[in-house]
């Protein structure tokens, strides 16, 4: 089940739950056996496998469906994507990449327990028969909140580097595949300013603009180095617009002290290094912005002002 974007909303019969930075899975454990599957259908087990093991004994050897989020906490405790990356794409992680990196379930919603299938029953019922399982090592079932402003709580995401949060009706059954205006998620985003080095490729409706900007920042030694990618949040007037203007600053070589080397095979082009953008982002990991989108040119900086985003 997928909840809708928007903002939190108000009146009684809502409780809200922190959003977790993670990867989504279904966890599945029928006779002693359990398999973990991404949003995709893919069995992602084999990259987890003290979360295989820690689940084959939870509550017995009664059949379980749970929905969750596997998340790795960083050093201030909140879940980083960045950190997570290093486990999501090893298959069959050694002792040491999971001592480095160990990972959590953090459980939302109990589809189905022994024989009893609970899609059908409303969420508060289902929220308290998860709660009634015994969690222990990396299994848990973080809490909801009822009655609770939803704006502070917000704020509370905020204050711990969280991603947002989730409200969910109380009465709300669960919907399996569907998006339903019964969740409505409220992600928290970062700003930063960057500096557009050069840009991708388009096709189709944006073969005449860009695929893509590239983006660059200065970092504490003042090298210019790469921090990504953006392609969303572009009106077809401002791809237009900086359409003409990259035109204009075009060069042939690269700004970065270290071009990505992905940017060779894929055709990208090269800028001077003087427009200045503000992105929105969900996170910054050291490599390169995560989920970022377009605000607008910024004229009120300059490229040297403009500095890597902190890493969180």
């Amino acid at each position: 089940m997928l909840a809708v974007g928007g903002t939190p909303p108000d009146g009684p019969g809502w409780a809200v739950e922190m959003k977790w930075d993670g990867v989504r899975v279904i966890a599945v454990r029928t006779a002693g056996e359990c398999a973990l599957y991404a949003r995709s259908g893919k069995s992602v087990g084999g990259n987890y496998p003290e979360l295989v093991e820690a689940l084959k004994t939870l509550s017995g050897k009664e059949s379980l469906i749970l929905d969750g989020e596997i998340v790795a906490l960083g050093a201030d405790g909140a879940p980083s994507f960045g950190l997570l990356q290093r486990r999501m794409h090893v298959a069959r992680p050694g002792a040491q990449l999971a001592a480095e990196v160990p990972v959590r379930l953090f459980a939302f919603d109990l589809l189905a327990h022994g024989d009893r299938d609970l899609m059908g029953e409303p969420y508060l019922r289902r929220r308290e028969r998860l709660a009634e399982l015994p969690w222990e090592g990396p299994l848990s079932a973080p809490p909801h909140w009822l009655d609770t402003d939803a704006g502070k709580l917000l704020d509370v995401a905020s204050a711990h580097h969280l991603e947002g949060i989730v409200s969910k009706r109380v009465d709300s059954l669960y919907l399996p595949g569907r998006r339903s205006p019964t969740w409505i998620k409220t992600p928290l985003r970062l700003n930063t300013e960057a500096v557009v080095a050069g840009w991708t490729p388009g096709a189709g409706a944006f073969g005449p603009s860009f695929g893509s900007l590239i983006l660059g920042a200065y970092d504490g030694t003042g090298r210019f180095v790469y921090i990504g990618n953006v392609g969303t949040g572009f009106t077809q007037a401002a791809r237009r617009i900086i359409r003409a203007t990259l035109d204009e600053i075009e060069t042939s070589a690269s700004p970065f002290a270290d071009p990505p080397p992905e940017s060779r095979p894929a055709g990208w082009r090269w800028t001077e290094p003087i427009l200045v953008g503000e992105v929105e982002y969900r996170e910054y990991a050291g490599e390169r912005l995560r989920m970022p989108s377009w605000k607008g040119l910024r004229t009120d900086k300059i490229p040297a002002e403009v500095e890597v985003p902190p890493v969180r």
